[in-house]
């Protein structure tokens, strides 16, 4: 028997390794001699950077850049040296994770930490790139990662204006005299699965400033800032279209990455499940295993296990999936492609209980045996 096994992180409990890893322990206690392959996956937020250097071979950068409070701070990516690709998650240097109270403030939040990841690994020889831009504390329209980049974001007295939301305010003037050369050969597939465009009730501020501490009156103003910004930025860059669908993304990211270099902003999972040729693995098993921490009607949205269960379909392969937790409207996954999913949990725990790590190891390790017993039996 050949199982290929690809399921996202259920975080705060197991990275997708780890949970790949328990599957394969579960499967191998009914059938010990199946070929049981782990693939890392990610939908392009938190673990992508995991999930594409482990399917493509490549190694993890340590560097120290300016967080999002603009303090310094220790951070990693990933380099793919085969084909000179660097892989970012933009919540390594500007995640909502990375400040707390006070901190967490979009008018000062920054981008720029993400800016010097990039300059880093263009220094390294990377003109290819892949970059998540989930989780960000940010709501700058990406003006600090610009900045870190050599752009000028200027003041009427011809210096670059401050960090967060607060310097787009100030910004007259856009000059590109000091970007950095390279820039211009570099492409950036963006895994970006919203489609708010950049300003007004659905944009950036509105949708999601709250989450990154905005009060109503914050959301108010940085929404006119933004949008004064944006036409100045059309008047010198045509790409700067801040109604494109996924230009409000990450407080604006998706709007300076389509406005200032040569970027396409598509699906995460579909970046991550092309990259990694994870049809390759898929394509010859017998069995496609999946899931992730939650399944519910969202998961049929562009998630993970979803982009898993439509390649395994164009070969006719069952998929099977397992999550620590499944909602009522979770049946809407069986329409999409995954034959049979299970819940994790075994007995009425508190949910600290359920998501430590070696509870919810032993409780999947457990499950997936179960389900691949009933599987055996029902091939005798």
């Amino acid at each position: 028997m050949k199982v290929t096994v690809a399921i996202d992180s259920l975080k705060g409990s197991l990275s997708s390794l780890e949970a790949g890893s328990a599957i394969a322990e579960g499967i191998n206690k009914v059938y010990p001699d199946a070929q049981v392959c782990v693939r890392a996956l990610a939908d392009g937020g938190e673990g992508t950077v995991e999930a594409l250097i482990s399917g493509m071979g490549g190694e993890i950068q340590k560097i120290q850049v300016t967080g999002p409070a603009g303090r310094k701070i220790d951070c990693e990516y990933g380099i793919v040296e085969a084909n000179m690709t660097g892989v970012i998650e933009m919540s390594a240097a500007a995640g909502i994770t990375l400040v707390e109270g006070d901190e967490r403030n979009p008018l000062y939040t920054t981008t720029y930490g993400v800016g010097e990841i990039i300059k880093d690994a263009i220094k390294k020889g990377c003109r290819r790139f892949v970059l998540g831009i989930g989780g960000s504390a940010t709501n700058d329209c990406g003006i600090g990662m610009l900045q870190a980049l050599g752009f000028g974001m200027l003041d009427k007295d011809g210096n670059q204006v401050a960090y967060g939301a607060n310097g787009i305010k100030d910004i007259v003037k856009i000059t590109t005299n000091q970007v950095i050369p390279e820039l211009a050969e570099c492409t950036f597939r963006i895994a970006c699965d919203v489609t708010n465009p950049l300003c007004g009730p659905n944009g950036a501020s509105a949708i999601y400033g709250p989450q990154k501490g905005a009060t109503p009156e914050m959301v108010t103003l940085m929404d006119g800032w933004i949008e004064k910004y944006a036409a100045l930025a059309k008047a010198d860059f045509p790409k700067a279209n801040k109604d494109y669908p996924g230009a409000g993304a990450a407080g604006g990211m998706g709007f300076a990455f389509l406005a200032f270099t040569n970027a396409e902003l598509e699906s995460g999972i579909k970046i991550v499940l092309e990259e990694t040729k994870m049809e390759d693995y898929i394509k010859d098993a017998d069995y496609v295993v999946t899931g992730e921490g939650r399944l519910d009607g969202q998961t049929v949205m562009g998630k993970a296990p979803i982009g898993v269960a439509h390649l395994a379909k164009k070969f006719d392969i069952p998929v099977l999936a397992f999550s620590g937790c499944v909602t009522k409207d979770a049946v809407a996954c069986n329409e999409a492609g995954i034959d049979a999913f299970f819940p994790i949990l075994r007995a009425a725990v508190s949910l600290e209980e359920a998501m430590a790590t070696e509870n919810a190891r032993n409780n999947m390790v457990d499950t997936v045996e179960q389900a691949f017993r009933l599987i055996k039996t029902v091939s005798k």
